[in-house]
């Protein structure tokens, strides 16, 4: 995809609409299943509970909201915003099959969701800050969002500061992903992930970004040998 820039709405949004019903075989892919794992981790901080209202930003094909809305029975339901149609329409099918579970999705900027303040008692957000225009400006709509003492997670790759952690991620992206998405078809739109990255905050630079949003608690915890990172947040 070379006309693609990170951060850019509209490719981000095409991106995901057109990788989106094999997204989630490729995940399994290239994380060798690891993703379910690092997504249980951030659940874990989340300490969802039954009757609470969590957000699931940038949810795409609804997997995880899925699984915290699991575990709010009975009473508590999971909004999954999106900016792209396509995932979404992977998500509904999915929950459409589980109807017991209490699931909404809308398609919305996560920089601008236009949703109540403080409405939210937790949100999650995975592989979705690094995508955006403005990751500052997210992490300030996502604390407008939660009500006060609310936890959020934030998983993503992590752009590492060290030698060999930087090379090692260089190496996993050119020799394994891209080549794996291209037997999908779908290589150019992978080759994008390098640069998205060398835009990312750091992690040091993540927690300072969220305590500037209005979060009380920013820890970023490397994942995967630091190749990815979960930021955890308390309102």
């Amino acid at each position: 995809m070379g006309s693609f820039r990170p951060g850019d709405p509209a490719a981000v949004e095409q991106l995901f609409d057109q990788i989106a019903p094999r997204y989630d075989q490729l995940n399994d892919l290239l994380s060798l299943g690891l993703h379910r794992l690092w997504k249980r981790q951030a659940v874990a901080w989340l300490q969802p509970r039954p009757g609470q209202r969590l957000l699931d930003l940038c949810c795409g094909t609804g997997d995880l909201a899925l699984v915290l809305a699991a575990k709010l029975r009975p009473g508590g339901s999971v909004l999954g915003l999106d900016a792209a149609a396509a995932p979404l329409q992977v998500a509904a099918q999915r929950s459409a099959a589980q109807p017991w579970l209490d699931l909404g999705w809308l398609q919305g900027d996560a920089l601008a969701t236009g949703l109540a303040d403080a409405s939210f008692d937790g949100a999650v957000m995975t592989y979705g800050l690094r995508n955006l225009a403005d990751p500052a400006a997210g992490l300030q709509e996502l604390r407008r969002l939660l009500r006060p003492g609310a936890r959020a997670a934030v998983l993503d790759f992590n752009r590492a500061e060290q030698t060999w952690p930087a090379a090692f991620q260089r190496l996993y992206l050119r020799r394994l992903v891209v080549p794996a998405a291209e037997r999908f078809g779908i290589g150019e739109h992978y080759a994008y992930l390098e640069a998205s990255i060398a835009r990312f905050p750091t992690a040091t630079g993540q927690e300072a970004l969220a305590r500037a949003a209005g979060f009380r608690f920013a820890k970023h915890r490397p994942l995967a040998a630091g190749q990815m990172g979960l930021l955890q947040l308390m309102a």
